[in-house]
């Protein structure tokens, strides 16, 4: 419930402040174990990734947030689960896995940390991972405009999202190159929309 509350608010300030666009929401399985995977610039690209989706998005958030007892009232009545920031915790791999394996949409940011001003960097191999421990494919998520949000020079500006076509993983996951491989292939995959959407604004 309040997920769906949250989801209805963000949904509104999205559309009538930001006019947010949303492209290739048929892209995303209606149903079945599914990775979003997408750029990250602020804080506000994990609820404007999902808002606009048919199904829940489940995400890692730090540890930290999980002190506060309201707060994790709200993130885990929202789909969400810990993550030890800076270490490989094993924990949010296993729940992350568990919640492929239920079926679920789990969102991904591959770089791993904030890119305040959309500088490209490397991906991390953890997607490529855990698409290939849940059987998973991964779909490919571009967002634009979230770095000006109350920036200046931008305030609110509009806020896109194109999701890209499925991604398989295909190699053994012990091939830690092929991992690597394919998480700069979905990275990839993802500037190569932002670069095609602004092209064509």
């Amino acid at each position: 419930m309040i997920y769906g509350i949250l989801k209805m608010m963000f949904a509104l300030i999205f559309k009538i402040f930001f006019r947010a666009q949303i492209k290739g929401k048929e892209n995303l399985p209606k149903e079945g174990a599914v990775i979003l995977a997408a750029n990250h610039m602020s804080n506000w690209d994990p609820p404007l990734l999902a808002t606009f989706l048919p199904r829940p998005v489940s995400y890692m958030a730090k540890q930290e947030l999980f002190v506060n007892a309201v707060l994790r009232f709200i993130l885990v009545r929202c789909h969400s689960f810990p993550v030890k920031r800076g270490a490989a915790d094993r924990g949010a791999i296993k729940a992350a896995v568990a919640e492929l394996k239920n079926g679920s949409c789990l969102g991904l940011f591959p770089q791993g940390t904030r890119s305040r001003h959309g500088e490209k960097r490397k991906a991390e191999p953890g997607v490529a991972l855990l698409a290939s421990m849940g059987k998973a494919p991964v779909v490919p998520a571009a967002i634009i405009g979230t770095d000006k949000v109350f920036a200046k020079g931008g305030f609110f500006p509009q806020l896109r999202v194109i999701y890209g076509k499925p991604l398989h993983f295909q190699a053994e996951r012990q091939d830690k190159q092929a991992l690597q491989d394919f998480a700069q292939k979905i990275m990839d995959e993802i500037y190569r929309m932002i670069e095609k959407e602004k092209a064509s604004a």
